[in-house]
């Protein structure tokens, strides 16, 4: 949002010219006058030098010690990449353990393998890595170097003219030229725009990713300029901040050669990366170049993270080295036990050059040593690069998933960690956003209220509960939809016509209206079916149906406007019709949002249309043909605005007619479009065409406005979806914003006449005022105007004391219209709307300028400028008049409800966590199935830390009390969780719990240290939402849970303020919506819709983690079972450190014969469909639980590798115990046997099985022969003295080799299939069971499933099927400052009475004339909780006693100066 107050820097402009006396905030210098020249202090500002031949010598001196605009984003060089690639491989613990093997395998007293074969693994594994890494960087590196030779203009000193050159050649303080749709090279800062007003215009999709654009102005004092900027005349110097990663913050001065200063901030600044857009040419001069720009310094790239099975598999590795370093011992010691039995030194005992022999002990050491090189293999390496293939090829299968891509914005899952996949399948708390992310963020304009006067707009209500269908056909029929009759049509009030409401137009009966002018040329694109051709502008957001009761008082004030001058003294109380012009012309001006045209959407409006002549011309008669044809439609088209009775009247009576332009504003026709851009605000019936259409004279009808090519329609660019819809909404009223430029904003009122009003000054939104104000000059009155929008809770505080006005009248009229504004807040609020207040506020000139000074004082400090502007800001926005407030609906979004249902079966926990409204938060709780009628809801608001720990306290002793005394599952810091189970009795009569709690209440648990308690009651919580809480406070409850519980969580948010939350969080999800890319680019995962969550972690996130838990184990034992071979023979050969098997044959054991099916396992292994885990999302709970893989398992699978070792060596060792075979074709067998019983093994822990498996499976066994064949026939002195040669053949020979072959295997494997066939007979496994019904036809299982449905289904929830678009109220909620009801609560929980603690009081300076909810005169029901006195009361949601809406008693939201809260013990 642009600061606009160049006006005054203008204005001290003239002043100086014309010798008048200067203003001191606007004219003395800021600096030290003692000095002629600043010194600066280049370590905590940065001081920019313009490269001009004035300036050239400053700028040799200080640019050199500023980066240079050349980027590398690769890791190494040519050089480099060896070294550094191995140094970061070696960091890898594993590597470096294999490392120390092979560097002890070189020593000769300890070599086991040939010095080659042991460096081999550690080699191949580095090497697949090394490509890998080197194929990443390569790429890198062109990309950088495509950047890098971009072309750009850049000023050149010695030749006076602006030269072509490549990015890299860009410096700090260089000039720079751009045209439109080149995309910035470095940061810049605006000093000339081709624009007159000094504008230029950004897409900064690059950046965040949204598509609407952004202004950006020159600095102040070079926006008038009226010839081409010159880079020689310019001779300032540029101080601003260090470089930093803030996107939104930047801050400065410029010092004139006089010693002045001239402040500038972001809005004055281009990004790297954008793309100008709009703008002929834009001139700047470099700030930040390469990487210290703003947006690399926000390129951090994917963020590596540490998954659960990657932290317990660290924690069994270590297991795996005590297992290790065991069988290593005992190794040494049975060595030197051995070597002990000798009463000489045995032959094979050699001494060494002196003769002598090595002491036993220091023999047994060497063993030691030797062992662990011989049982390197227990420490999987392998797993390591395993893990990461079948990572990739999970993300692989991600990105294809049909049923995760979205056909409307044409995006599918994004998978920005790579390395966290299988946390997918573990979540137990899902932190979620509310706007964007549960709902639509397409903000639909509802309802508002204007002094004191609600305005329910049924009609727009009639009209958004049609189909979906409106927002997704095609664009002739999203215009044409609704044609109709110009009011004026009607003749006189004696006209009746129909009240009725036309059948709606299907697709197939719509038809290609032959309008000229109206058929818009598609942009190319994707989705051009769906895709508005700016955000925030699809037709349900658009098309806004007036409500009959305001639509004549809105042509009264617009009558009204034209009466007003500036000799017309101001009314000491502002009139309704006034304050219903200043309502909609608040939101028409109070916003950034921009206009453009039709044929060229990106074409900005700053110029008013003029007015049309009266007369007819042949364009027109054509398009009265054109539109008579039209008449015959009428009927099959869908009305929805209100009746043209009321429109008729309120147009044809309270607004003439002066020419076509007045009544072309004045016809009706909703949702097409007028040649303005103006929205229609009626439409035909029946009653139009048989009473009055068809008997118009020619005259009238050429009268009427035509829907030809006078002007394109209007596009709305707005920077977020609620600016759109206010001024949607405007526009269906006929206040049309026609045009805006930095010093002015055109708007065309109903009867068509256009008002320029003065921009003086414009307060952006941001998230610690959340208010915007713009401050304007009335063009009839020349008053100075603050028009001010914001958050009620904000607004409401600013507003003018009623006690201050002179007029006692006028104060009660004050009070009563804020008591029934606030009234309809809290309406808007339960049925789930967004609020926003308007207000105004009239200045002097002398006020005004007086600030305006202060303003631009604060704007040129650098030193605690936010601070300042905030201060300047406050000064402003005070002393308001309250002119309404307005509704707006956010949808939820589709699958929304059934979403949250499934993740809650599945177990998760699942909390809201949003800056809106408390009322409007747990509406939509309710409509999502987050919250139940049936639910018991405490609601915590107090400021207060005593108060919130007695709260605390007491609704965790009442929780405990419905789940009675429970027995503890576990303790958490002393504390008791709750027990997951309860008895079948107790279950069905204990109430679910729900918890509401707001930001300032988080402040008080934070601060107060009650984070334990708060996670106690929380446990006992089937829902919890936190209202009104700030980025940082989601973040912080993100890390609580987190961190306290020890639990996995999920962060899922779209939008920037969501970024913390999901950066703290074990896995972050954004959602691409409409509030930019700044939280996809911060997540792990990128989804379009939050339905998409339920396949992701119910199918997705099942799979991933099974697999990869079950490949882990597989792995541990594959390894266990193979080196203890290894080990079992060290007892036979004196513990002498030799093996019965091949080295070559060892190293392709892991390397070849056995890695091929682990992987396919891990990526397409699926235990149980996708089909049946969506509709049974308990089997999701395997994950959470970690059932796949634990300690259990863990050692399990450690213990039967021993027995299969085991038996893998001891039979083949009984059946050769007496011959005479050598040591080879005694280990060939036992080689054999463990390779067929590790691959029969894997098969049975595949639960899917296709021909890929089946040929890997077989294709290893194979591979495994045909190499031991080949290398066996041509081996023959490969490992002298003893060789593998023809060992192979040989035993293929032997009838007893594949005896052993076949018996052993089976004898190993027999325990672990007795075990499986126990396991899937009488297991109680949700899984198993699964499986079961998995394997069955496809009508028995559905059948299956929905008898296992119906079995675990709890009571049935009455309200379940309502609309979840429009829910109804929610029943009141147990309130820490309100009560549940009493009367009217379900039989189910007759047994239950609610109660009340008051977590506020009522504002006695606001509401004096009303008497306090805590001191209302409800009665205590039959049963009232014992802790609690008689002020008991009933719902702030305005609920009396018999559950109807008390109009008359103000609610307690009613006060926003709230005080201490209190609690009655």
């Amino acid at each position: 949002m642009a600061l606009s107050v160049d006006s005054s820097w203008h204005r001290w402009q003239w002043r100086v010219r014309d010798g008048l006396p200067q203003s001191p905030s606007e004219a003395t210098p800021l600096l030290s006058q003692a000095r002629r020249r600043q010194s600066y202090n280049l370590t905590q500002q940065r001081v920019v030098f313009p490269n001009n031949s004035m300036c050239h010598q400053d700028w040799a001196a200080v640019s050199r010690k500023y980066s240079g605009n050349r980027i590398c984003t690769t890791k190494y060089t040519f050089l480099t990449f060896l070294p550094q690639n191995l140094f970061e491989q070696f960091h890898r613990w594993a590597n470096l353990y294999f490392l120390f093997l092979v560097i002890l395998n070189w020593i000769p007293s300890m070599e086991v393998f040939h010095r080659e074969i042991t460096m081999l693994p550690l080699a191949i594994v580095l090497f697949i890595i090394m490509v890998k890494d080197g194929m990443e960087d390569f790429k890198r590196h062109r990309f950088d170097r495509e950047i890098n030779c971009s072309n750009i203009w850049i000023y050149e000193r010695k030749e006076r003219s602006y030269v072509q050159k490549c990015w890299k050649d860009v410096r700090v303080g260089d000039f720079i030229q751009m045209k439109c749709n080149e995309i910035i090279p470095a940061d810049i800062l605006l000093l000339f725009s081709s624009d007159p007003s000094g504008i230029c215009h950004l897409e900064t999709a690059n950046l965040d990713g949204e598509t609407n654009l952004k202004q950006r102005r020159v600095v102040k004092g070079f926006s008038q300029q009226d010839v081409q900027f010159e880079p020689e005349h310019f001779c300032n110097t540029i101080v601003c901040e260090k470089p930093n990663n803030h996107l939104n913050k930047f801050k400065g001065y410029m010092e004139h050669p006089d010693q002045t200063r001239t402040g500038f901030g972001s809005e004055s600044l281009l990004l790297r990366g954008c793309t100008i857009r709009n703008t002929e040419v834009a001139i700047g001069i470099v700030i930040y170049a390469g990487h210290e720009t703003k947006a690399m310094l926000n390129n951090s790239g994917p963020r590596y993270k540490r998954s659960k099975i990657e932290r317990r598999m660290n924690i069994d590795i270590f297991f795996c080295i005590g297992l290790l370093f065991l069988m290593c011992l005992i190794g040494a010691v049975g060595h030197r036990l051995w070597n002990g039995t000798f009463k000489e030194h045995p032959p094979f005992d050699v001494p060494d050059a002196k003769g002598s022999f090595l002491p036993l002990a220091l023999g047994g050491f060497y063993m030691f040593l030797t062992m662990i090189i011989l049982l390197q293999v227990l420490i999987p390496v392998s797993l390591y690069v395993s893990i990461e293939l079948v990572k990739l090829g999970q993300v692989f299968f991600l990105h294809n998933d049909l049923d995760l891509y979205d056909e409307e914005t044409d995006l599918s899952i994004q998978c920005r960690a790579l390395n966290i996949t299988e946390d997918l399948g573990q979540i137990q708390y899902v932190f979620s956003d509310k706007t964007g992310t549960l709902t639509e963020n397409k903000m639909v304009f509802r309802r508002c209220t204007i002094m004191g006067s609600e305005y329910s707009h049924q009609e727009n209500a009639k009209r958004l509960e049609t189909p979906r269908e409106l927002d997704s056909d095609t664009e002739e029929w999203t215009q044409y939809q609704c044609l109709s009759f110009p009011a004026q049509w009607a003749q006189g009030p004696a006209t009746q016509r129909g009240q009725g409401w036309a059948q709606p137009l299907r697709r197939c009966h719509s038809a290609h209206v032959p309008i000229q002018g109206h058929s818009r040329q598609r942009s190319v694109g994707r989705c051009e079916s769906s895709q508005p051709p700016v955000a925030f502008s699809s037709s349900i957001e658009k098309d806004v149906t007036p409500d009959k009761n305001l639509l004549p008082k809105v042509q009264d004030a617009a009558l009204w406007l034209e009466t007003l001058s500036d000799t017309k003294a101001a009314k000491p109380f502002p009139s309704t019709t006034s304050s219903i012009a200043d309502f909609f012309l608040a939101l028409t001006i109070c916003n950034s949002v921009m206009v453009s045209t039709t044929t060229q959407p990106r074409q900005r409006v700053t110029m008013p249309p003029s007015t049309k002549a009266l007369g007819t011309s042949l364009e027109k008669i054509q398009q009265l043909f054109h539109r008579l044809k039209l008449l015959n439609l009428s009927q099959s088209f869908s009305s929805t605005a209100p009746s043209d009775t009321d429109l008729g009247e309120s147009l044809g009576a309270n607004m003439p007619t002066t020419d076509s332009e007045e009544r072309d504003d004045a016809s009706v026709y909703s949702g097409g479009y007028s040649t303005d851009g103006g929205y229609r605000s009626s439409a035909w019936d029946e009653g139009d065409i048989q009473g009055s259409g068809l008997e118009v004279s020619l005259e009238e009808v050429l009268e009427a406005p035509a829907l030809g090519l006078a002007s394109p329609e209007l596009y709305y660019e707005a920077e977020s979806p609620d600016e759109a819809a206010l001024v949607h909404a405007a526009h269906a009223y006929s206040f049309t914003l026609v045009s805006r430029t930095p010093e002015q904003v055109t708007v065309r009122m109903p009867q068509g006449t256009c008002l320029t009003f003065d921009i003086l000054c414009t307060l952006g939104f941001d998230s610690v005022r959340k208010r915007m104000s713009v401050v304007v000059r009335h063009p009839l009155t020349s008053e100075i105007i603050v028009y001010t929008k914001g958050a009620d809770s904000v607004i409401m505080d600013l507003l003018e004391d009623p006690a201050c006005a002179t007029d006692t009248d006028v104060e009660k009229k004050v009070r009563k219209i804020q008591a029934r504004t606030q009234k309809h807040l809290d309406l808007y609020a339960r049925h789930g709307l967004r609020t926003l207040c308007i207000a105004k506020k009239v200045i002097t000139e002398d006020d005004f300028q007086r600030w305006a000074s202060f303003r631009c004082e604060a704007e040129a400090s650098l030193d605690n400028r936010d601070e300042l502007l905030m201060e300047t800001a406050q000064h402003l926005e005070n002393q308001l008049t309250l002119l309404g407030a307005t509704g707006i609906e956010d949808r939820l979004q589709e699958g929304v409800p059934d979403t949250v249902a499934a993740l809650r079966e599945a177990g998760i926990q699942l909390w809201v966590l949003t800056g809106d409204k408390q009322e409007t938060a747990v509406n939509i709780a309710y409509s999502c199935r987050l919250l139940d009628q049936t639910d018991t809801v405490y609601s915590i608001n107090t400021e207060s830390q005593e108060t919130c720990e007695s709260i605390l306290s007491c609704a965790l002793e009442e929780v405990k009390q419905f789940h009675g005394p429970q027995k503890p599952d576990s303790k958490l810091f002393g504390f008791c969780l709750p027990s997951e189970t309860l008895p079948p009795s107790s279950r069905a009569s204990v109430p679910e719990v729900g918890l509401v709690i707001d930001g300032k209440t988080l402040n008080a648990i934070f601060q107060g240290k009650l984070e334990m308690k708060f996670l106690e009651l929380t446990q006992y919580c089937r829902s919890v939402l936190c209202c009104r809480s700030t980025p940082l406070q989601k973040s912080m409850i993100v890390k609580l849970v987190r961190d306290k519980l020890s639990v996995m969580t999920l962060s899922i948010g779209d939008g920037a303020n969501d970024v913390s939350m999901i950066q703290a969080a074990d896995i972050g999800i954004g959602i691409s919506g409409q509030e930019g890319m700044q939280a996809v680019m911060a997540s792990d995962f990128a989804i379009s819709r939050f339905r998409h969550l339920k396949k992701l972690l119910l199918v997705h996130g099942h799979w991933c983690y099974s697999r990869l838990a079950r490949m882990v184990v597989y792995y541990f034992y594959k390894n266990v079972c193979y080196v203890n071979l290894l080990f079992w023979y060290q007892f036979f050969c004196g513990f002498s450190g030799s093996t019965m098997i091949d080295y070559w044959q060892m190293i392709f054991f892991n390397l070849f014969f056995t890695s091929l099916p682990p992987l396919v396992f891990g990526v397409l292994d699926k235990d149980i469909s996708a089909e049946t885990l969506l509709a049974l999302p308990e089997l999701y709970k395997s994950g959470q639980n970690s059932e796949c893989y634990n300690p259990m398992t863990f050692w399990i699978s450690i213990v039967d590798a021993f027995y299969q070792s085991l038996v893998c060596f001891f039979i083949p060792y009984l059946t050769y115990k007496d011959s005479d075979i050598d040591v080879f074709t005694f280990g060939t067998p036992i080689n054999t046997i463990s390779l067929t019983t590790i691959l029969l093994h894997q098969a049975m822990e595949m639960k899917t099985w296709t021909i890929i498996h089946g040929l890997v499976l077989i294709g290893s066994f194979l591979m495994y022969f045909v190499v031991s064949l080949v290398y066996n026939a041509t081996c023959v002195i490969c490992n002298s003295p003893t060789n593998p040669y023809w060992v192979m053949e040989g035993q293929l020979s032997d009838p007893t080799f594949y005896l052993v072959c076949f018996l052993t295997p089976v004898m190993a494997l027999l325990p672990r299939y007795f075990f499986l066939s126990l396991q899937g007979t009488y297991g109680k496994s949700l899984i198993l069971k699964a499986q079961k019904i998995d394997k069955l036809p496809t009508d028995k299982r559905d059948t299956e499933i929905q008898s296992w449905r119906s079995r675990r289904r709890p009571v049935s929830i009455p309200g379940e099927a309502q609309p979840t678009h429009h829910p109804v109220p929610p029943v009141p909620e147990q309130d820490f400052r309100v009560s549940s009801p009493k009367s009217s609560s379900p039989p189910k929980r007759k047994y239950k009475e609610d109660w009340v603690l008051h977590g506020e009081k009522c504002s006695r300076d606001h509401l004096k004339d009303r008497p306090c909810p805590g001191e209302s005169s409800a009665k205590p029901s039959s049963r009232e909780y014992p802790l609690l006195g008689p002020s008991s009361t009933m719902a702030s949601g305005g609920y009396s006693r018999g559950g109807q809406i008390d109009e008359d008693r103000p609610l307690s939201r009613g006060s926003h100066r709230r005080s201490q809260s209190s609690m009655t013990i």
